[in-house]
Formats: structure tokens, C-alpha cells, sequence
């Protein structure tokens, strides 16, 4: 009964943090921006694509050609949290999110992303 205690105690000690990333493929050079909640999924999203089961469908179609050592994952940006009581988490991720996309532009022949509607 400890060792779950300890277990839970250790789980509920890890720090999640919301961040964007990028999935970069190393054969074409074309990437996909994305946000989450938690970084921590990010081997989710390699599962989804190994199993074939992504949204993305020019994404999941590179993967199934090139391969998953042909990509990489990186964390672009972790969002900064703040106490202040109107901080909105998912509004600031999405604003943060916009940012690397302007950065970045992966759109039409140099990425995965739909470009925003005007």
C-alpha cells in the first residue's frame, strides 16, 4: 500500500507542461507546427502516426513513404504559465502556436499546415 502511495505522490509531482512543437521531416524538409497541453504526448502522436491513424493526412502519407527515422520531434517553445487569475492557458498556447507558424510558414510545399483561414 506504501509503494502506491509513493507512486501516486511521484506521479502527481511531474510537471506538465503545454508547449508547441515541430515534426520536421528530414528527407523533403517539410514540417508540421503543432500545440498541446502536455509535451508529454508527443510519443502518443508517434504511436498515432506508426499505426496509421493520423488527422493529418499528408503527414501520415510521409510517414508511411519515408519512414519514422526520416522525422524528427522538437519543442519549439514551453509556455510560460502565470499566477494571474485571467491567464487563459489555451488562449495564450493558441497565440504562441500562431507565432511559430508566422515563424516558420509550413504551408503548402514547405509543410503540413493548412494555412489560416483570413
Amino acid at each position: 500500500m506504501a509503494h502506491k502511495k509513493e507512486l501516486r505522490r511521484q506521479f502527481e509531482e511531474v510537471l506538465i507542461e503545454a508547449g508547441v512543437y515541430e515534426v520536421k521531416n528530414t528527407e523533403n524538409q517539410k514540417s508540421f507546427i503543432g500545440k498541446t497541453p502536455n509535451l508529454k504526448t508527443l510519443n502518443g502522436m508517434k504511436h498515432i502516426l506508426n499505426m496509421g491513424a493520423n488527422n493529418n493526412k499528408e503527414l501520415q502519407a510521409d510517414w508511411k513513404h519515408f519512414g519514422q527515422d526520416a522525422f524528427t520531434f522538437t519543442i519549439l517553445e514551453v509556455l510560460e504559465k502565470s499566477e494571474d487569475l485571467s491567464f487563459n492557458e489555451k488562449k495564450a498556447l493558441e497565440q504562441l502556436e500562431e507565432k511559430w507558424l508566422s515563424d516558420k510558414q509550413p504551408f503548402g510545399e514547405r509543410g503540413y499546415n493548412r494555412r489560416p483561414k483570413a
